[in-house]
């Protein structure tokens, strides 16, 4: 079936872009995918999107961001697209069950899933405890104890960040080192608030209502005596995340990290018709409220593309 406009990804940018390109009559077709409303739903209370004084719940905000899309009349269908052919328009798509769809204008906003250690109890204290962004979630432990995960630019970042919240920070290193820039070592390492875990590694989360400990190790593989418990509020994971832009290889240019490279401040990827919008071409902020913004810039390039042709 062929469409003008294919939207794949319902996070932020794929939601505003389907309210802009609804508007301007595009008869936008969104793929929602495995998550309906993206990355953000799996946090709680969003505080720091405009236009909420309150804040609001993020199944909340997407579903209303849904529903506008709906309104201006963008059809949404719930599969993900597995793999395309991009070397030709009109483009190709094939969903996860086996049908294709063709479009003359494509807009990835697919996200990048923050990546996890791989414990069973990460995925327990989702939304309890857990998170994978200070500044989403940082503002909920004031005056209280986190621990960060990581030893990078951005684990050092975060770290530096909570600490003008909470009121102690621990980071977590598996290495006897930190990988970050100098200039960051030494904001994190003469921060009185952050104390740097070297050579630990986490084992398990524990707590009734949430989050209230970490079982931890010091040196893996060696005595149960260098096992511990460190009592925490909140667990921040800052070892990386993924884009979610393997399916458009090779079509779509990308950084080291696996970023969609776009042109200068703008979402066009370099391929007639196509824009990349939100997480999966941002490796810097990760907000709802930017990947919003670049949806719209998204769907105002489709359409005067799709206006020209």
């Amino acid at each position: 079936m062929h469409h003008k406009l294919i939207i794949i990804g319902s996070g932020p940018a794929g939601y505003t872009a389907a309210i802009y390109a609804g508007r301007a009559n595009l008869a936008p077709t969104l793929l929602e995918g495995m998550q309906p409303g993206g990355q953000l739903t799996i946090t709680t209370l969003v505080e720091n999107y405009p236009g909420f004084s309150e804040g609001i719940d993020a199944n909340e905000l997407m579903d209303q961001m849904r529903q506008q899309a709906e309104n201006f009349g963008c059809t949404f269908l719930p599969n993900e697209c597995v793999r395309c052919d991009l070397s030709q328009r009109p483009y190709h798509l094939w969903l996860d069950d086996e049908s294709e769809l063709t479009c003359d204008a494509l807009v990835i906003a697919t996200g990048a899933a923050a990546k996890y250690l791989g414990l069973d109890d990460e995925k327990k204290y989702q939304g309890q405890g857990v998170s994978a962004c200070a500044t989403c979630d940082g503002f909920f432990y004031r005056k209280k104890t986190v621990a960060v995960v990581g030893g990078g630019d951005t684990a050092c970042e975060e770290a530096n960040y909570l600490s003008t919240l909470a009121s102690k920070v621990y980071l977590i290193v598996r290495k006897n080192h930190l990988r970050a820039s100098q200039i960051m070592q030494d904001r994190v390492l003469n921060n009185p608030k952050i104390e740097v875990l070297f050579e630990t590694n986490t084992l398990g989360l524990f707590g009734e209502q949430g989050v209230e400990g970490a079982h931890l190790v010091h040196r893996m593989g060696e005595a149960d005596e260098h096992r511990y418990d460190l009592a925490i509020d909140g667990f921040f994971l800052a070892i990386g995340h993924k884009p979610n832009s393997e399916r458009f290889l090779p079509w779509v240019q990308i950084d080291e990290l696996g970023y969609i490279k776009t042109e200068g401040n703008s979402p066009r990827t370099g391929l007639p018709g196509v824009y990349a919008a939100g997480d999966v071409a941002d490796p810097h902020y990760r907000q709802a409220v930017i990947a919003a913004a670049s949806g719209a810039k998204a769907a105002m390039e489709a359409e005067k593309y799709l206006n020209s042709i």
